[in-house]
C-alpha cells in the first residue's frame, strides 16, 4: 500500500496530483484570516466575508472593504508630540482603551510644523505601543502609507485643537491562550503577572458570521455581536446589534453566532445572560440564546414571541456549532448536542446525543452531504443521526505530531467535488497551520500532506473552493500550479513490497510507467524513483530515478534487492524547464524483474 504522500489525492483507487491555486485578488488582508463566508444579495451581488486577527473585511469584486466595527470615537481631544529625527509620534487621548496593534483613523489634524504634515497625520494608523492609559505611539507614514516620515526640528506643534480619532474594536491575538491566570497571555500583550479572565482581545481571534437575509451578523469569539447592513453599502461598517435602534435584550457578547435555516432565528452560543432589565456583559460559556423568529433585534422571552435561552449541562464550555439538515449541532468540550426547531411553546428542542467526544477547536467541525465530521481529542468522528468514530489509518501519525496547544487554529473543510473532508492543523513543531489530513468519504481512505491554509470555503456560491494563506485569498482546483509558479514536493511513496517472494535477491531490469498527464503545457516530466532493501532492518537505497514524459514507454535500470519501494514525484521546475501546470494520474506501474544472485 501507499505509505507517504504530499499534495496528491486518490480517485477510484488511483493517485493523482492536487489541483492548483491562484489569487482571487492581489490585495492583501491584514492579520491572519481564520473565517470565510460567501453569500448573494437579492440584487445578485456576490460577497465574501473575511475575519482576520486584526479586521473584518467584505470582498466585493476584487476589492477588500474594511467593515471592522468602531469601538470609540474621540472628538477634539487628541494631541500629538514628535521628536526630531524620529518617525515615532506620541498621541495623547484620555482613557483611550487601546492595545498594541489596534487601528485608529485621525481627521482634522493640522501640520506639526515640519515633515509631519496634516496629510501624514490624517489617515489610518496601527498602534505600536501603549505607554499609559492616556497615551500611545504610532509610526508616521507618507500619504501612500508605505514609507516612514521622520520628524525634523520644526515639528513642534500638537496637531491642533480639533483632532478626531475613530478607534476600531481591539485586535485579538494570533496565538491561542488556553486559560486565564498568571503568565497565560503572550509576552508584551498585558501587564506583568496579569491574572484577569480571558477577554475578546486577550485570546486567539476567531470570527463567526452568518446571514439574516441580505445582512451579515458577525462576532469575534467572546466579543460583541455586530450587523452589517447590505443596503448601506460596503463603505459602511458593521455596528453593534445591542445598541441598534429597536434592539431589546440582545446579547452583548457571545462565543459564536449562527442562524437557523428554516425558522430564521439568530442563535448566540455562549451568550451573556439576562440580568434584570439588561444583559450581564459576561459570557456564560454554556448558555444558548435565540432571538424571536425573523427578528434578530428581539431577545426578550415573551409569550407573544419565540425568543428564549437554554443552558447546556454536559461540559464546561461551548466550543462551537455547525448547521446540518434541519438542526444545529452544538459541541461542548466533552459532548455533542442537537438543536432542532419544534415550534411553540418551546421553540427549540436541545438533545444530548453524545457525551464522550468533545470538539478540539471551534472551527474543527464541518458539514458534508454524508454527515457532520469533526476532530476530537485523539480521534475523528462523524454525526449522521448518531455519533460514530471514524476508523483512521493515519490517526497515530496525526495526533502524535499535532500542536494541541494551538488546537483552536484547526480548520475543518470539505471539497465536495472530490468527496473530501479534511482538517488543516499545526504540527508539533509549528505554532501555525502547516499540515492537512483528508478523509475521502467515497474511497474510505485517508491521506495527508503539507499546506498552509488558515481558512477554507468550499465551492457553492462560487465555482471553486476558496482559502486563505500568506495574507492572500486563493481559489483552489484551478490548473496544477502554485499561483503561477511551480508546485513543488508533490509525491506519493509506497511501503516496502517483496520482490518475488522476498526470500532471494531479485533484479529489476526496467520500469514500465502507466501515467496519464492531465495537463502539460511545456512537455514536462515526472520521476519514478526506485528504492531497494536487502534486509528488513536495513535502510533503503535509491537505485534509480527514471524521468518519465508522456511518450515514455519504459526505462531500463539495474537494481537488486529483496524488497523495493516505488516513489512517484513531480517537481515542476525540474531541469530548469519551468514546467508549470503539469497534472498527472498514476495507473498500474509495472517492473520487469528476474531472479538474481548478489554480486
Amino acid at each position: 500500500g501507499w505509505f507517504d504522500c504530499n499534495l496528491v489525492r486518490f480517485r477510484k483507487g488511483r493517485v493523482e496530483k492536487f489541483g492548483g491555486w491562484t489569487k482571487t485578488t492581489d490585495t492583501q488582508y491584514v492579520g491572519s484570516a481564520r473565517a470565510l463566508h460567501n453569500w448573494l444579495s437579492l440584487g445578485s451581488n456576490l460577497y465574501l466575508g473575511i475575519g482576520t486577527t486584526n479586521k473584518y473585511y467584505i470582498k466585493d469584486g476584487a476589492t477588500l472593504n474594511d467593515v471592522t466595527p468602531i469601538r470609540k470615537t474621540s472628538t477634539n481631544s487628541i494631541t500629538f508630540a514628535a521628536t526630531n529625527g524620529s518617525s515615532t509620534i506620541t498621541a495623547t487621548d484620555s482613557s483611550h482603551g487601546c492595545e498594541i496593534g489596534d487601528f485608529v483613523t485621525f481627521s482634522d489634524a493640522v501640520s506639526l510644523g515640519g515633515n509631519v504634515t496634516a496629510a501624514v497625520l490624517n489617515q489610518e494608523y496601527q498602534i505600536d505601543s501603549v505607554p499609559t492609559t492616556n497615551t500611545y505611539t504610532f509610526t508616521a507614514l507618507d500619504e501612500a502609507g508605505s514609507s516612514a516620515v521622520v520628524a525634523n526640528s520644526s515639528d513642534t506643534g500638537n496637531g491642533g485643537s480639533g483632532v478626531d480619532g475613530v478607534y476600531q474594536i481591539n485586535v485579538g491575538l494570533d496565538v491561542y491562550v488556553p486559560s486565564a491566570g498568571w503568565g497565560s497571555s503572550t509576552w508584551g500583550t498585558g501587564g506583568f503577572g496579569s491574572t484577569s479572565a480571558l477577554s475578546v482581545n486577550g485570546q486567539l481571534r476567531l470570527w463567526s458570521h452568518d446571514n439574516i437575509g441580505e445582512n451579515l451578523i458577525i462576532n469575534p469569539r467572546a466579543g460583541g455581536i455586530y450587523r452589517w447592513v447590505e443596503n448601506s453599502g460596503t463603505s459602511t461598517r458593521a455596528v453593534e446589534l445591542a445598541t441598534t435602534s429597536g434592539a431589546n435584550l440582545v446579547p452583548t457578547v457571545g462565543l459564536q453566532v449562527i442562524t437557523s435555516e428554516v425558522d430564521r432565528h439568530l442563535v448566540v452560543l455562549g451568550a451573556d445572560p439576562i440580568s434584570g432589565s439588561s444583559r450581564s456583559g459576561t459570557v456564560d460559556p454554556m448558555l444558548v440564546a435565540f432571538s424571536d423568529q425573523e427578528n434578530e433585534l428581539e431577545f426578550e422571552p415573551l409569550i407573544t414571541n419565540s425568543a428564549g435561552s437554554v443552558r447546556l449541562s454536559s461540559g464546561s464550555l461551548i466550543v462551537g456549532g455547525v448547521k446540518s439538515r434541519q438542526e444545529i449541532i452544538i459541541f461542548t468540550d466533552t459532548s455533542v448536542y442537537s438543536m432542532q426547531f419544534v415550534g411553540p411553546p418551546f421553540t427549540f428542542a436541545i438533545n444530548l446525543i453524545n457525551e464522550a467526544s468533545g470538539l478540539i477547536g471551534p472551527k474543527a467541525a464541518v458539514t458534508d452531504e454524508s454527515g457532520v465530521y469533526y476532530m476530537s481529542y485523539g480521534a475523528f468522528y462523524v454525526y449522521n443521526g448518531t455519533v460514530q468514530k471514524l476508523p483512521c489509518s493515519v490517526q497515530n501519525y496525526v495526533f502524535s505530531d499535532i500542536n494541541t496547544g494551538q488546537a483552536y487554529k484547526i480548520h475543518a473543510f470539505t471539497n465536495v467535488e472530490h468527496d473530501e473532508v479534511g482538517w488543516f492543523y499545526p504540527s508539533s513543531s509549528s505554532t501555525e497551520i502547516d499540515r492537512y489530513v483528508i478523509y475521502n468519504t467515497q474511497e474510505k481512505i485517508w491521506y495527508y500532506g503539507q499546506l498552509s491554509r488558515t481558512a477554507w470555503l468550499d465551492s457553492g456560491v462560487v465555482s471553486f473552493p476558496q482559502a486563505t494563506g500568506n495574507n492572500y485569498i486563493y481559489q483552489h482546483e484551478i490548473g496544477f500550479d502554485d499561483d503561477g509558479s511551480a508546485m513543488t514536493n508533490v509525491f506519493v511513496e509506497s511501503s516496502d513490497f517483496d520482490l518475488d517472494d522476498g526470500d532471494r535477491f531479485t533484479m529489476i531490469k526496467s520500469v514500465i510507467p502507466d501515467i496519464k498527464f492531465l495537463e502539460d503545457q511545456n512537455g514536462g516530466s515526472i520521476n519514478i524513483v526506485t528504492k531497494v532493501r536487502n534486509f528488513p532492518g536495513e535502510s533503503s537505497t535509491t537505485e534509480d530515478t527514471a524521468v518519465i514524459t508522456s511518450s515514455t514507454t519504459k526505462k531500463d535500470m539495474r537494481a537488486r534487492g529483496r524488497q523495493a519501494i516505488l516513489r512517484v514525484e513531480s517537481d515542476d521546475d525540474q531541469s530548469g524547464l519551468g514546467n508549470v501546470s503539469i497534472g498527472w494520474r498514476l495507473g498500474s506501474t509495472r517492473y520487469d524483474i528476474q531472479p538474481d544472485g548478489k554480486r
